[in-house]
């Protein structure tokens, strides 16, 4: 019932539109046989398929290792007729860079697939806590029809801070330090290529978001001990794969004006109330900056209260 249920949605999605879903997501050579798959800088919807994100790819001659799953299992699916088109290699092995919906919800697919998924224990926790109000959410934004083809499903090796992957080769190292975005986040370094998979740590072309279970402390220094590699690219989160330049410019220096003019606000006695009026006017060339800017300061003037 499950694989009627995603052939008929597919069917539909193909004759609602001209524009497949596929297209939604673009290809991006970064070095050989390295890849990002870039998505929609916009809201999750029932066009992008919960994959407004962007993934990383890297082939090897043994198999291909995919950096995060997609936002749904047909998500997952899309993404992996999207793959197809740069290699016949089967997905060996799926790493979630943390519990956001975007970078594990297509697990279940992938693992139909044979894959074998790994993640941080803390990110698998967060999934575990997160996972049935993600997939609330994603009914709202994306539609009941579509996630009711998605379970919740785990990775099937869990490390606390530093799990290295070899396939065909190529060496992967994923390090989780205190958490960015999301608690469990990760990112994942391939010296070969002198390529970071950043996941969420990351925001390229758009503004990062700062929930509830944000620490922007915590970010700043597992932004630091990536930036140590010195990587000639960066494939984030979010936006097309850059340089540290970038990544510097719309993350780094955004985190660290938001923790700043939040500070001085609080230590001039502001409260919450008035916390959304901080200055953040430099990054209002980031996508998104309306929608976020303001439920950003709150976030971290409520976080930096505590610290």
């Amino acid at each position: 019932m499950k694989q009627i249920r995603i052939v008929l949605w597919l069917l539909i999605a193909t004759l609602a539109s001209p524009v497949a879903a596929e297209s939604k997501l673009t290809v991006q050579p970064v070095a050989d046989n390295v890849y990002a798959i870039v998505g929609d800088l916009t809201q999750r919807s029932p066009e992008n398929l919960g994959n407004n994100a962007t993934f990383g790819l890297v082939v090897t001659p043994e198999g291909a290792v995919l950096i995060d799953a997609g936002g749904s299992y047909v998500g997952a699916k899309v993404l992996h007729e999207v793959i197809k088109t740069v290699t016949d290699q089967p997905v060996k092995y799926v790493i979630n860079t943390g519990g956001q919906d975007h970078r594990w919800l297509g697990n279940g697919y992938w693992k139909e697939q044979g894959a074998t998924v790994i993640a941080s224990q803390d990110a698998v926790d967060d999934q575990h806590e997160r996972g049935s109000m993600q997939l609330t959410f994603l009914a709202n934004l994306v539609g009941d029809d579509l996630m009711a083809t998605t379970d919740p499903v785990y990775a099937d090796v869990a490390f606390d801070s530093e799990y290295t992957l070899s396939l065909g080769g190529t060496k992967l190292l994923i390090r989780h330090l205190n958490g960015a975005h999301t608690p469990g986040n990760s990112f994942v370094w391939h010296a070969d290529s002198s390529t970071v998979f950043t996941g969420d740590m990351v925001y390229l072309e758009r503004i990062l978001g700062v929930n509830t279970v944000s620490n922007t402390l915590a970010w700043l220094e597992t932004y630091d001990a990536m930036a140590a590699y010195n990587a000639a690219h960066v494939v984030p989160g979010h936006g097309a794969a850059a340089d540290m330049a970038a990544a510097k410019r719309d993350t780094y220096d955004y985190l660290v004006n938001l923790r700043t003019k939040v500070a001085a606000y609080m230590e001039a006695g502001g409260d919450m109330n008035g916390a959304a009026s901080v200055d953040q006017s430099a990054f209002s060339y980031l996508a998104n900056f309306d929608g976020l800017a303001k439920r950003n300061a709150l976030a971290a003037f409520s976080q930096m209260e505590w610290e």
